[in-house]
């Protein structure tokens, strides 16, 4: 990726999280230390980084504070077992977007395969594997309380296994990242169509759906999600995660050397520079805003009771996407030195290389 070794010395970002609040509500969880406590302890008896890493990724990352803006509603309970996932599904991604498997998709889908028997044997015994032990330890928190769609297997229907909704998302998440690391160590540049899809996958949307249903205990039947109306809000809602995510991790990313980003993507499909590239992706949003709006108008009725669950849960869900998209401005894992204060047309000077 040769062209992109010259950018300009900074860029301007809207604020996203404006655009976002267009129909998502931010709302603060009381229990953030309490459950940061618990979770610190926990994470600290896991061996996935020596002492100084782990420092860097605890605090840098403000994991309790993304906890506490996108579960909100959490009893401290829930909200721990949520902080636990952040601190297993961020450690699992750097491991392929910034570690030593960087580019080694055979290694990662290693990885994802001792994961695996952690739900296909759950009775066997708390895998050596870190990363596996952190879900190990997830998902026996995670059936203490989940209902039965989002957690614990079904029937087979029709010689096929309807899986519960967290391991389904699981597996789909594993794959992504094989798939992304494997652009990496082939140095290809996806479309943006493909890219999108993807990016559905690797930010990890279904499975932040699974723990929104966790820390209500909701209890919504499979109906509702096989709704296509319900599909088409759970991608918008992914995506107004995950392009502004896009936009505010760009420049750590290209200081990494890292260019599976979907400002790359666009920089790169329609010939245009960085700003440009920027102002395009932030008018993608801000339609995607629109799509959702017009999807809600169009909801469905199914029944009294499950309408008052969905409702819930559709509420959850758009606090968890503004609490992600304000913690993207909080955390110095993405804007490290710069002032978010004022986040309209902010000026963010570009990193160095190598700088992260």
């Amino acid at each position: 990726m040769q062209r992109y070794e010259s950018l300009p010395r900074q860029f301007y970002l809207q604020d996203l999280a404006a655009i976002t609040g267009r129909v998502c509500e931010l709302r603060v969880n009381p229990h953030q230390a309490e459950a940061d406590r618990a979770a610190r302890s926990w994470f600290n008896q896991i061996s996935v980084y020596d002492d100084r890493k782990k420092s860097k990724f605890l605090n840098y990352g403000k994991f309790d504070l993304f906890a506490a803006l996108s579960f909100p509603d959490a009893d401290c309970m829930h909200l721990e077992t949520c902080l636990m996932f952040f601190f297993w599904a961020f450690s699992t991604d750097d491991l392929s977007d910034e570690g030593d498997l960087q580019s080694k998709p055979d290694e990662v889908q290693a990885g994802h395969d001792i994961s695996v028997s952690v739900y296909t044997n759950p009775d066997g015994p708390r895998p050596q594997y870190p990363y596996a032990a952190m879900l190990y330890d997830l998902l026996t928190r995670f059936r203490g309380t989940s209902t039965i769609g989002a957690y614990h297997r079904q029937y087979f229907y029709s010689d096929t296994e309807r899986r519960f909704r967290f391991i389904k998302a699981f597996e789909e998440w594993s794959d992504s990242q094989v798939a992304q690391s494997r652009n990496r160590s082939q140095d290809r540049m996806p479309s943006v169509d493909e890219f999108i899809l993807m990016r559905r996958a690797t930010i990890g949307g279904a499975l932040v759906e699974a723990m929104v249903e966790y820390s209500l205990d909701l209890d919504l039947p499979d109906v509702v999600f096989e709704n296509p109306i319900i599909k088409a809000m759970s991608d918008a809602t992914t995506d107004l995660m995950t392009w502004p995510n896009d936009l505010c991790s760009f420049n750590k990313e290209q200081a990494d050397g890292d260019y599976q980003n979907l400002v790359f993507c666009i920089m790169h499909e329609r010939d245009v520079g960085l700003q440009e590239a920027i102002n395009i992706l932030t008018d993608m949003l801000n339609q995607r805003v629109d799509d959702y709006i017009k999807f809600k108008s169009q909801l469905p009725s199914f029944g009294a009771d499950v309408d008052a669950e969905l409702a819930r849960y559709l509420h959850a869900l758009e606090n968890f996407t503004q609490g992600t998209v304000l913690w993207y401005y909080l955390s110095p894992r993405y804007f490290r030195g710069v002032d978010v204060t004022n986040r309209k047309n902010l000026v963010v000077p570009l990193f160095e290389k190598g700088a992260f």
